[in-house]
């Protein structure tokens, strides 16, 4: 039972509640949307003819938690991707690290329904329903049934990639459309430079506090730049 992996590498949480608390990063290979400011494309814009050992790695449950024990940390980020495409190989790996005492994080697009198995193992969900920003179709982003389990659930988030102010005004939609509670949803700043990313801060941070939404920098950009396994 092997997964498809981009790469796993230590650094801190980026983004979120968890900002600046160490992290293990595991990077899963495939996703289903194709966003024009993803800054992990190399997961998916060539999976059509991606192969394996160039693109991705195929690892299975005992390889990926070797590699992960190199590491002194307890925290892991499942990314993508999209990681819920794999949800049925996913769930063995979820027990694993869940028998050793993880905290879990999965980084979701939220258009894909999570397994009541996989809710249960995971402390974390950071839902990051995409907005007409991403150039992605309606129907393909936005799944109103899978959005409202997240909502409903305690263990989630909601993190907006912003680019400009009429941004909010969809966030705003969803927000009141599937009841999510205010205090879940986060707005980040796209960008992948430092420029940028403080640029729509300056204005973003003011919208969060009219709006009455947290703010997310994100931190790993700041401080890394737009670097893989950073």
């Amino acid at each position: 039972m092997k997964l498809p992996i981009s790469e796993i590498f230590f650094s801190i949480q980026g983004e979120g509640v968890n900002i600046g608390k160490p992290s293990i990063f595991l990077r899963f290979y495939f996703c289903n949307l194709n966003c024009i400011w993803c800054d992990s494309k190399y997961t998916w814009e060539n999976q059509d003819k991606a192969k394996e050992g160039i693109d991705y790695f195929l690892m299975d449950i005992q390889e990926i938690l070797n590699y992960i024990s190199k590491f002194d940390c307890n925290r892991v980020v499942i990314t993508g991707g999209e990681p819920l495409l794999h949800q049925e190989k996913l769930k063995n790996l979820l027990k694993e690290l869940k028998n050793k005492g993880f905290y879990i994080e999965i980084e979701t697009n939220g258009t894909i329904k999570p397994k009541e198995e996989i809710i249960k193992l995971v402390d974390l969900f950071n839902v990051s329903p995409k907005l007409s920003n991403s150039k992605v179709d309606y129907k393909l982003r936005i799944r109103n049934e899978v959005l409202k389990v997240f909502s409903e659930i305690n263990n989630s988030i909601f993190k907006f990639v912003i680019c400009d102010i009429k941004d909010l005004d969809e966030v705003d939609e969803l927000v009141k459309k599937l009841n999510i509670n205010k205090e879940k949803v986060y707005l980040m700043p796209e960008g992948t430079d430092e420029k940028t990313i403080k640029e729509r801060s300056l204005w973003l941070i003011d919208e969060s506090k009219k709006r009455n939404y947290n703010f997310t920098t994100r931190l790993h950009i700041l401080m890394f730049g737009n670097q893989r396994g950073k």
